[in-house]
């Protein structure tokens, strides 16, 4: 099933706060995975809080397009199973 921009957002939206794995295609069949919070969301783009343990810069910024198209792909974590299996 297609989603189009709007619906996108509108998933988004709803999950402002909440930790997710981002995974994103660097280039030259080069992934980057890196974890954080979703900020903020804005008509055209959404910011992603970073955890500074792991990374050099605070927020990084995606299109809604970049989803579409599957260059980068958002997958949440829900924070009873983590504490279920014990991670922290």
């Amino acid at each position: 099933m297609t989603k189009t921009l709007v619906e996108i957002k509108q998933g988004l939206d709803g999950q402002i706060g909440k930790r997710l794995k981002l995974i994103a295609n660097g280039g030259r069949r080069k992934t980057v995975e890196r974890y954080g919070t979703l900020a903020e969301t804005y008509p055209a783009v959404f910011i992603v809080a970073l955890d500074q343990e792991e990374n050099a810069f605070e927020r990084v910024s995606y299109s809604y397009a970049d989803v579409l198209t599957e260059t980068v792909e958002l997958d949440f974590i829900d924070e009873r199973s983590r504490l279920a299996v014990g991670e922290q």
